[in-house]
């Protein structure tokens, strides 16, 4: 999965102009992304919300620029049920949702009622300031009992096409605890009965452990933390360098396969 934030304040990356923005989406899909996670709203602890209709004028024109020009999946990075509705309408697969449901009571039903497919991320708070306001250590189980409260939550239909998503970074306190939940990613998997994304790429608890918040370093470690996400049984990698990680899981797969004949 890469990564096309259309907003000037990512804690990374950022492309506010559509045609940079679409761009930028079909260089990653010719990288080998499987999937493109268009987002028109930041969730780092120092950005400041949007409105719908902001997020809109951002992720629908890309999400329209993007369909029938590339052969990736194309999915919507919001916490709103409005968003999601008319991202769908223009294209997008799947709803990548950073707080499972917990920031708009309406995004089950309406994710549901036009059968896209859905990512349940994990964070605890009803706002992003209260996310970042309670940073404490979760361990895994915790992660997973709250997620599977959330995918109960659900109707049937849902839950099936429903992968989960541990929330790296979201409020987990210090890297100990990222760390972890890379490492039980397949454990997450098995304890739902899901397949579990991982998104890893830049975040903090990267820089903590190479010690440095250096472009290179910071994507550099983001291979190491998705490659070790994989060994652990994690199903796909949310990433903003896809041609990097790419060429170090074609290798990584070779030396696999080799060593399971």
């Amino acid at each position: 999965m890469g990564v096309v934030n259309v907003t000037p304040d990512s804690f990374s990356d950022g492309y506010p102009e559509v045609e940079r923005a679409i761009a930028h989406g079909v260089q990653l899909a010719a990288d080998g992304a499987d999937i493109l996670d268009i987002g028109g709203e930041a969730t780092n602890p120092r950005a400041q919300g949007v409105s719908a209709e902001v997020e809109l004028a951002r992720v629908v024109p890309v999400i329209e620029g993007l369909r029938g020009r590339v052969d990736a999946w194309i999915s919507v990075d919001t916490t709103k049920a409005e968003v999601a509705a008319a991202a769908i309408a223009a294209g997008a697969h799947l709803v990548n949702d950073v707080a499972g449901g917990r920031f708009d009571a309406r995004m089950f039903e309406v994710v549901a009622a036009r059968e896209a497919a859905y990512v349940c991320g994990h964070l605890r708070g009803e706002r992003l300031a209260d996310v970042f306001a309670a940073e404490a250590p979760v361990g895994w189980r915790e992660v997973a009992d709250d997620l599977a409260a959330r995918l109960d939550a659900m109707p049937p239909g849902l839950r099936a096409r429903t992968l989960v998503d541990p929330g790296l970074g979201f409020g987990k306190g210090d890297h100990a605890a990222n760390v972890e939940l890379v490492a039980r990613s397949g454990d997450l998997s098995r304890a739902l009965g899901r397949p579990v994304l991982v998104g890893p790429s830049r975040k903090r608890f990267v820089a903590r452990i190479t010690g440095s918040a250096e472009r290179a370093a910071l994507d550099a470690g983001t291979v190491g933390a998705c490659l070790a996400a994989v060994a652990a049984g994690a199903h796909v990698l949310r990433t903003h360098d896809v041609s990097l990680l790419r060429a170090a899981l074609a290798v990584y797969t070779e030396i696999e396969r080799a060593r399971h004949r």
